[in-house]
């Protein structure tokens, strides 16, 4: 066989893999962006780069796989709903007590499906796997919750953070798991 055919054939492997690596790549990063949305943002702001937290991201669905993650009852269901209307009737008179309460049922409904507790950001970044549309609710909502322990919240933010645990409360509540979090290319 002549070099040149030889080196023509080694060139032609090197494109068409670098061009299978790159589709592949460009592949997951779709998925990954599609799946997290703003929260694949946030990542890339604190990786620094796609690249890492790409792969963050995928360590965090591979950590969240692991976890025996289950619907609640409908028993349960209708305890957490009555709970949370009393604590939501009760903004009006108390809505220091209610932020509380709240961040409270939010955090009792995760441990009953199956979340772990760690500490609040490794909580936020499991719930992001599978809810990723609503963590950013749940981070602003713990944030006012935290202010209002330092006495830095106004009603108006209570009020706010009561609409943020509120929306992951119902999605908690849900208890569906979206099968795109448990795709790992």
């Amino acid at each position: 066989m002549d070099a040149k055919i030889i080196v023509l054939i080694v060139v032609a492997i090197v494109v068409v893999a670098a061009a299978a690596y790159m589709f592949v790549r460009n592949r997951r990063t779709k998925q990954l962006r599609q799946h997290f949305g703003p929260e694949y943002d946030r990542a890339v702001r604190e990786h620094g780069s796609e690249r890492r937290a790409e792969v963050a991201l995928g360590r965090l669905e591979k950590r969240v796989q692991k976890f025996h993650i289950r619907e609640l009852g409908a028993e349960e269901r209708e305890r957490f709903v009555s709970e949370w209307r009393a604590v939501q009737g009760r903004f009006v008179d108390d809505p220091k007590g209610s932020v509380t309460q709240a961040d409270d049922l939010v955090s009792q409904v995760m441990l009953m499906r199956g979340y772990p507790m760690a500490d609040f950001e490794q909580r936020a970044a499991d719930v992001s796997v599978d809810h990723p549309r609503i963590v950013d609710n749940y981070r602003a909502a713990h944030l006012i919750a935290v202010r209002h322990r330092k006495g830095q919240a106004s009603t108006e933010d209570l009020r706010n953070a009561m609409i943020y645990y509120r929306s992951l409360f119902e999605e908690l509540l849900e208890g569906h798991r979206p099968s795109a979090s448990r795709e790992v290319a």
